[in-house]
């Protein structure tokens, strides 16, 4: 069964012959019959009695109103896709690690607010696995995250690299690391940390260091907001290590100080990634094309919320 013969179907039912209908259809009138015939053939019965008023058998009676519906179906699968082509989306879905939503996503987003009115923007604040399996799962539309060559290295998956930033410790005011301008690996071993919980690329990350170094994590906590580590931090013993994203506005709290590392200085890359069939509706492109501006290194160390 054809679309075209539902078409033929219908026109000479809207129109009652089958020479009205062929120029309905904008067809001769034998393409007409043709379908006719090869949808009556697909069905296993007629659906008009051979009359000259083209007048609907039972079955043509009880297929009439399946065969409007399929028809409707289709053209508002057309009419949607085609305003999607538009830019006439709904909503479009974010998910981003969370310094990213913090720090560096508000000015893309009151950008593309500006541009797309009619688009509702809903941003989810995840850990980069979390935030890469949504956007696989087809539960946002694009996803900010560190990244990860195992996760993201798919033939659908389009990646771009927004930026590359240091891992800093974090540590009370009054903790005995301070006296380090570069804290050496070998010290920070001797101190409890407090550590993202799986699913998160920095806990990886750090765990990876910690083995390369041949020691052991001393992981005291695990926590998945920025806000609950500088609280726990602030307590005095514990400390962390964190993405200078992060905590770029410590400096405006006495309690926190921040330390590099010694040699070798982790680094974390963040990217931005969706799909190829994503990038060719507008609003989609939009945001992606602001990301990449607002979040490129230049722009980074113009912004006033930059490490001074």
């Amino acid at each position: 069964m054809r679309l075209e013969q539902l078409q033929a179907f219908l026109a000479i039912v809207e129109t009652g012959s089958f020479q009205q209908a062929a120029r309905k259809c904008a067809v001769t009138q034998s393409t007409i019959s043709r379908q006719l015939q090869a949808l009556e053939a697909d069905l296993g019965m007629p659906l008009f009695h051979r009359t000259t008023q083209a007048k609907l058998t039972i079955a043509g009676e009880q297929f009439l109103p399946h065969a409007r519906k399929i028809c409707q179906e289709w053209q508002n699968a057309i009419s949607e896709l085609e305003e999607l082509r538009c830019g006439k989306q709904p909503e479009l879905c974010v998910a981003a690690i969370h310094s990213v939503c913090a720090f560096h996503l508000p000015p893309v987003l009151q950008q593309f607010c500006q541009d797309y009115p009619d688009v509702q923007l809903r941003v989810t604040s995840l850990g980069s696995d979390r935030a890469l399996k949504v956007l696989k799962d087809g539960l946002v539309d694009l996803a900010i995250v560190m990244n990860n060559r195992f996760l993201t290295a798919s033939p659908e998956m389009v990646v771009d690299v927004l930026y590359d930033e240091p891992v800093r410790v974090l540590m009370a005011a009054d903790h005995p690391l301070t006296k380090f301008d570069q804290v050496p690996w070998s010290e920070l071993v001797r101190y409890p940390q407090v550590v993202f919980k799986d699913g998160y690329g920095m806990q990886r990350l750090v765990q990876e260091q910690f083995q390369r170094q041949g020691v052991t994590l001393k992981a005291a906590l695990e926590l998945n907001t920025l806000d609950a580590f500088r609280g726990v931090v602030r307590q005095g013993e514990l400390i962390a290590l964190l993405p200078q994203g992060a905590i770029q506005d410590v400096h405006l709290d006495s309690t926190l100080v921040i330390r590099s590392t010694s040699d070798p200085v982790l680094v974390r890359q963040v990217v931005l990634v969706t799909t190829q069939d994503r990038l060719q509706i507008p609003p989609i492109q939009r945001f992606r094309a602001l990301v990449q501006e607002i979040m490129h290194p230049a722009f980074l160390k113009r912004s006033p919320s930059a490490i001074v």
